[in-house]
């Protein structure tokens, strides 16, 4: 299917809702499954900072949490106010690893609209998960 306009629309109203009191980076992220529901995540802050979780693993346990499986995943669009697009930290590189497909698209966006496309399999080279060991 594609990119699609809207996506920065869903991501957009997503990150609206981000609490991000310390570093005031909002990210935002939409989570498309491939029966097409629609799962939005924000980054949560904590003042014990590495208790804090990212918008991609927000939208991907929302998603989990509502009974859908790894490989389920159709895209993942993530959003923040910056110059140019961000890329998902190591731990939700791991997390989408664990549970979406290796050729799932991450399109990654900016205040500008700006857009990198990329696939899990891409930004996780030579990752490691669960379907590794069957």
């Amino acid at each position: 299917m594609g990119y699609q306009p809207h996506y920065l629309t869903e991501v957009r109203t997503a990150q609206a809702n981000a609490y991000a009191p310390y570093s005031n980076f909002k990210v935002g992220a939409y989570l498309r499954t491939k029966d097409g529901k629609a799962f939005h995540g924000a980054n949560v802050e904590n003042a014990a900072y590495p208790m804090a979780i990212c918008a991609e693993r927000s939208s991907l346990v929302s998603a989990i949490s509502e009974g859908y499986k790894p490989g389920d995943f159709e895209s993942i669009t993530i959003t923040v106010d910056a110059d140019k697009p961000s890329s998902p930290c190591g731990a939700c590189r791991q997390f989408m690893k664990e549970l979406c497909d290796d050729d799932m698209p991450v399109y990654m966006t900016n205040q500008n609209g700006d857009l990198i496309e990329s696939t899990v399999g891409d930004l996780l080279p030579l990752g490691f998960s669960g379907k590794d060991l069957n």
